[in-house]
C-alpha cells in the first residue's frame, strides 16, 4: 500500500512511563478514510497510545509515521478531542471562541484571527449542527452540545485526520447515537481514530476495529470476535446486544 494512503502507521511500538512499559510492539495500520475503533480495558494503554501518536510521548522503541512523516511534523495533519474537558459555567467564553482555538496552532504570536480562520470556525460549526450557537456561552451548553464544541474546534485546524478519546463518556444513549451519527458524517472528509469503552454500539458504525491491552488485537472486520475480547480483557467476556445482528451468551455452566 501506497503510504499516502496510511493515515496512521506503527511498527513495534513500545511507549510507557518513568520506565514502565504501557503498550508494547504495536503493529498498526490505518488506511485514509478509514473510521478505526479502539477499546478495551482501564489502564490498557489506549489513551497512552494517541499520546505517542501525537509526539506527547517518546516511545521507548519503534517507528510512528502519520501520513509519512514522524509524529513531531506529521501531528498539524490531526485534530485530538481529549478524554474529558471541563467548563465552568461561569466563565465568559462563547462557543465561537473556544473554536477559535483551533486556529491557534497557526497563529504563532499573533492575538487577532484573519478572515480564513473565521471562515473556518464557521464551517467547523456548520459541520457539527452547532452554527446558532455561536455567540452562546459555552457553560450554558448541553453535554452532547459540549462535546461537539470540542469535535468543532479540533476541525477548525482541517485536519486530515481526527483522534478522538472516549467522545461519548458523559452523554446519554440518545446524545450518544447523535454523536456517532455525526462522526460517520465527517468521516467522509477525514480519517477517524476513535477510543471508546462502549464495546456494544461501536461495532455498528466503524470500519475496522481493535482492542488493546499492552499489545494490540485487530480484526480486520467491524466486528469483536470472543478471541479478540479476552484476550485485551484477559478473562471470558459475551455480548449481549439487541438489534441485526443479534449477540446472545453461549451455554454455561450455572457455576461459571
Amino acid at each position: 500500500m501506497k503510504d499516502e494512503d496510511i493515515a496512521l502507521r506503527t511498527r513495534k511500538l513500545t511507549v510507557g512511563y518513568e520506565g514502565e512499559t504501557v503498550i508494547e510492539n504495536v503493529d498498526l495500520d490505518v488506511k485514509h478514510g478509514e473510521f478505526f475503533g479502539l477499546i478495551g480495558p482501564n489502564g490498557g494503554g489506549k489513551s497512552t497510545l494517541l499520546k505517542a501518536v501525537l509526539g506527547l510521548l517518546e516511545p521507548i522503541s519503534g517507528r510512528i509515521r502519520i501520513y509519512g512523516e514522524p509524529p513531531e511534523v506529521g501531528r498539524r495533519f490531526v485534530g485530538y478531542v481529549p478524554q474529558y474537558s471541563t467548563f465552568d459555567r461561569d466563565f465568559p467564553i462563547t462557543v465561537r471562541n473556544v473554536v477559535l482555538m483551533g486556529r491557534r496552532r497557526n497563529k504563532g504570536i499573533k492575538p487577532w484571527y484573519s478572515g480564513e480562520d473565521k471562515k473556518a470556525v464557521r464551517e467547523a460549526l456548520e459541520d457539527v449542527g452547532l452554527l446558532d450557537f455561536r455567540d452562546h456561552p459555552v457553560g450554558e451548553l448541553s453535554g452532547g452540545q459540549k462535546q461537539r464544541v470540542l469535535i468543532a474546534r479540533a476541525l477548525a485546524g482541517l485536519p486530515r485526520m481526527l483522534l478522538l478519546d472516549e467522545p461519548t463518556a458523559s452523554v446519554d444513549a440518545r446524545v450518544e447515537e447523535g454523536l456517532y451519527k455525526l462522526l460517520r458524517d465527517l468521516n467522509r472528509d477525514v480519517t477517524i481514530i476513535l477510543v471508546t469503552h462502549d464495546i456494544g454500539i461501536i461495532s455498528q458504525h466503524v470500519d475496522t476495529i481493535a482492542c488493546m491491552n499492552r499489545h494490540l488485537f485487530k480484526n480486520e472486520e467491524p466486528v469483536l470476535t470472543k478471541e479478540m475480547l479476552e484476550e485485551s480483557y484477559q478473562c471470558p467476556v459475551d455480548v449481549i446486544a439487541h438489534g441485526m445482528p443479534h449477540r446472545v451468551l453461549a451455554p454455561h455452566d450455572k457455576g461459571t
